[in-house]
């Protein structure tokens, strides 16, 4: 069974995503919040992700930001943004595809199988936290910590080097 992450703070459409989408087998992680939907991607495995923009706290896009520090799941952004500048941000920022409200259910649907048939399986995708006998990386939360739990400082360069090294264990990048 897949399982699908939905954040939106609209609790009747996030009632009704999650009805939909349980009625067609997925399971699903419900969040209101941008900070609740990073923990429940940090402690659960998701397949796929729905975020809305519009968020109290961190907002939609820092989600998308947030979500691809540490995972390749797709991210599908339903939005009443409307302005093509706007869907280009979130589309740089990592998305892997935005629909506009209102919008149509089964499209919605639709787009998801699409997305989690172009993905790869959640065991394959990067944890959040990464911990060896020397160091944590934390991803979520950008840090470094050594083995008695001092940060290690980084610059932007070597903390986007380290970032793309653990994405991509075993690999030549």
């Amino acid at each position: 069974m897949r399982r699908v992450l939905v954040v939106d703070d609209e609790r009747p459409l996030l009632r009704a995503l999650g009805i939909h989408l349980k009625a067609r087998g997925y399971d699903v992680d419900l969040a209101e919040t941008g900070e609740a939907a990073l923990a429940r991607a940090a402690t659960g495995h998701h397949d796929a992700a729905i975020v809305d923009l519009g968020l109290p706290g961190i907002d939609g896009i820092d989600v998308v930001r947030g979500l691809r520090g540490w995972t390749a799941i797709p991210v599908i952004v339903l939005s009443a943004r409307y302005q093509h500048t706007q869907k280009v941000e979130v589309l740089d920022a990592g998305a892997d595809d935005y629909v506009t409200k209102p919008f149509n259910m089964e499209e919605l649907l639709a787009r998801l199988r699409a997305a989690l048939r172009r993905s790869l399986p959640a065991d394959e995708q990067a944890m959040a936290t990464i911990e060896t006998p020397n160091f944590c990386i934390d991803l979520l939360n950008k840090r470094v910590t050594d083995a008695d739990g001092g940060e290690i400082r980084l610059t932007p360069t070597q903390w986007h080097l380290i970032e793309v090294l653990v994405r991509h264990p075993g690999r030549l990048v």
